[in-house]
């Protein structure tokens, strides 16, 4: 279900995190679905159960999961508005994000910023098509 590359710098428990929100925005996981418990992700992954507490924790402040007393964490339902928007802004903060590293990249490098903008444009305009 989730796989851990232990030679990527990405922290375990966000590669968790990740893997996670792959699975719920792919509609994999399905509203309301329990997810696998803590305990029993940590043996299948041989990792700290702390570190997947970890990332359900983060999951649940995001909205993607919820999480019942004595019975477990379970999938958000992404179709209510709020959780909608919710996921939505997260995700566009995120990709904003990696936009951001990579121009940093390519100014590092000595990229041009027309020529970045130019690339952005083209993209916009083939969805015009």
């Amino acid at each position: 279900m989730i796989a851990l590359n232990y030679r990527d710098s990405k922290p375990i428990y966000q590669q968790i995190k990740d893997g996670f929100k792959k699975l719920i925005i792919s509609g994999v996981l399905k509203p309301g679905e329990k997810l696998q418990s803590v305990r029993s992700l940590a043996v299948e992954l041989s990792i700290n159960p702390n570190t997947i507490q970890r990332a359900v924790n983060e999951l649940e402040a995001e909205g993607y999961v919820y999480s019942l007393a004595g019975k477990g964490s379970f999938v958000a339902d992404m179709e209510s508005g709020a959780s909608e928007d919710l996921l939505v802004n997260i995700k566009r903060t995120e990709l904003l994000d990696s936009i951001r590293s990579i121009a940093e990249e390519l100014k590092y490098i000595g990229t041009d910023a027309s020529e970045v903008q130019k690339v952005i444009e083209e993209v916009w305009k083939e969805d015009a098509r």
